[in-house]
Parts: C-alpha cells; sequence; structure tokens
C-alpha cells in the first residue's frame, strides 16, 4: 500500500482520533497564535455567494469576504484527502448560485472546477495554482497553500473579485485585505528569521506537502529521489529506497526531518524512529487545517515556530 493511499484510508479513523492528533500537531502555545482579521462588521451591500473546495483555502477567502461573504467550503475536515474525493449531487447543489468559486488546481480537486463548470458556469474561478507564480503543472506537489507566493496570490485574486462582484463594499474588501496582510505578520517574520539563519540546512520529508515551505526558506531537499519518486506514484518505495533513507537519517544527513502527520503505515513510522534515535530532529506538519487551528495563520506559524526551534533559530 502507498503511503498516500494509507493516508486516503484513514478517514474514519482520523474523526475518532481527533483530541490526540491535535496534541500531536500543535507545538505551539497561545502567544504562537496569529491574529485573525478585526471584526467583520456589517456588509453595506448584499453578500457574496462564495463557494471553496477545500479549507486550506476556504479560511482565508473567510477571512477577506467576511460579512460581505457567504463563503461555503465543501471539504472542512482532515479526514477527508481531496486527491480522490467523490463528490456527490448535495456537493452540486452547493455550487448552484456561487458568484464566485474558489479552487486550489493542480490536479489536486479537479472534482470541484467539473462541478463549478457544471452548476456556476458563469461564476469566476480563482485557482491558486495559477495565481502565485508557481507552475499549475508541477504535480505531483499541488499543495500550493505552502507557498506564500500563492496565499498572497490568491488573497489579491479573491479581494480583486469580490470587489467586482460588489462594488458597493469595495472599502470595506480593501479593509479586509489590509487586515487579512497584517494578520500574517508572524508568518513572514518567521519565514525571514528563518531564511537569514538556516539557509543551506538540510532536510528530508515523509512525503512533499512542505515543499514548497522549506524552499522558501532556503532548505535544500536531501529525501532520496527513488523514495520522493515512490510517494509521488502513490507506491510503496522499494527496499533499497527505503534503506537509502534510513541510512540517511541514522547517519545525520540531515538538519530535519518533516513528518506528515496525517500520513499512516509502517515506512513513515520506520523513518521517524530512525530520526529520534540519530538525535535528528522532528517537525510535525500537515496537509489540512490542523484541528483546532484559530485560522490559517496559526496553523501555518505554528507548524514554522516549530522548524524554527528544530533548526536553532532564535529572535
Amino acid at each position: 500500500m502507498s503511503i498516500t493511499t494509507s493516508r486516503r484510508r484513514l478517514a474514519a479513523a482520523v474523526l475518532l482520533a481527533a483530541p490526540l492528533f491535535l496534541a500531536a500537531c500543535s507545538s505551539g502555545g497561545d502567544d504562537q497564535a496569529a491574529p485573525k482579521p478585526t471584526d467583520a462588521g456589517t456588509c453595506p451591500t448584499t453578500p457574496v455567494d462564495v463557494v471553496v473546495s477545500v479549507d486550506q483555502w476556504g479560511d482565508i477567502v473567510s477571512e477577506l469576504g467576511g460579512a460581505c461573504a457567504n463563503v461555503t467550503t465543501l471539504l472542512a475536515s482532515s479526514s477527508v484527502d481531496p486527491h480522490d474525493y467523490e463528490p456527490s449531487p448535495a456537493d452540486a447543489a452547493k455550487f448552484e448560485g456561487a458568484r464566485l468559486v474558489v479552487v486550489n488546481g493542480g490536479h489536486y480537486d479537479e472534482w470541484a472546477t467539473k462541478l463549478a463548470a457544471g452548476s456556476a458556469p458563469d461564476a469566476p474561478v480563482v485557482d491558486a495554482s495559477k495565481v502565485g507564480g508557481g507552475d499549475e503543472h508541477a504535480e505531483p506537489n499541488p499543495h500550493f497553500w505552502y507557498q506564500p507566493a500563492a496565499v498572497t496570490g490568491v488573497a489579491d485574486a479573491v479581494t480583486a473579485r469580490l470587489t467586482e462582484l460588489a462594488p458597493d463594499a469595495k472599502a470595506y474588501f480593501a479593509d479586509r485585505r489590509r487586515a487579512f496582510a497584517d494578520s500574517l505578520g508572524e508568518y513572514n517574520r518567521l519565514i525571514a528569521s528563518i531564511k537569514a539563519s538556516a539557509t543551506g540546512k538540510k532536510y528530508a520529508a515523509t512525503e512533499s506537502v512542505f515543499d514548497y515551505m522549506a524552499a522558501t526558506v532556503g532548505l535544500v531537499n536531501e529525501t532520496p529521489q527513488g523514495y520522493q519518486n515512490a510517494t509521488s506514484n502513490e507506491a510503496d518505495p522499494s527496499p533499497a529506497d527505503l534503506d537509502a533513507f534510513l541510512g540517511l537519517l541514522r547517519n545525520k544527513g540531515v538538519d530535519v526531518l518533516i513528518y506528515n502527520t496525517q500520513t499512516e503505515g509502517s515506512v513513515p513510522q520506520q523513518l521517524r524512529s530512525a530520526a529520534e534515535a540519530a538525535g535528528v530532529p522532528v517537525v510535525e506538519v500537515t496537509e489540512t487545517v490542523a484541528p483546532g487551528a484559530e485560522s490559517f495563520e496559526a496553523w501555518q506559524v505554528d507548524q514554522l515556530t516549530s522548524l524554527a526551534k528544530a533548526l536553532g533559530v532564535t529572535g
């Protein structure tokens, strides 16, 4: 069974294990939580109906739209894998009447794009894979929410579209966009701090979900290529590929192991155990917004704080 496939079969178990999962993936205290934009206030016009495919973007869109957007996020649970989600007729109905659609793109949530085309053909679509300066064809790594440029690009594109759809709320949306930028202050500070102090340090990862952020802060990916190819193709790594990865960790060939806690199975656990035995710090990340996270920003700040600590970055 491939690592990715095993995650997709975890749905029911994750729901039951939510409290334990939250404890595992939350490494920062309340003082690390990034604030959400200020109170939404009163909308000066009719709110815009918006449908978002996944919660990584749904949380951001809700912050940007405030009281002037009625946001429906189709997948807002860590127990459901967007890659192979099979939408129901009820999901299609949620698109009816939508005036704006926001998707991740990059073959991550094609089902949402298809539903939008069928049920809301006139609604403009903001595609995260196309607004961040990245490559929308960057399969098998469509985790664009870990790309700061994509976060900014989506925020700008959503604000622009909302303003076009509800021009009487132009000033309101501009205020929400500024508030969102302010709420990213600690996120941006941590990125800059890690990049300044840890550029060139090496990492390996059980999956590619964090790769965009790792590249942004200047880390070098030393994950064995055979292992990367296997997991990208949803296949089990060969014994030789796994041995190469385990040897890398045992020999402390990397400064940190990035560990996706939403992956089950013996392979990632073997890698974690090898890292811990060798004294290689393990940084836990998640693909979807961590249960209990106050906001997208708080989720990201929590993980970046853990990364900074693991790499010995202070200040």
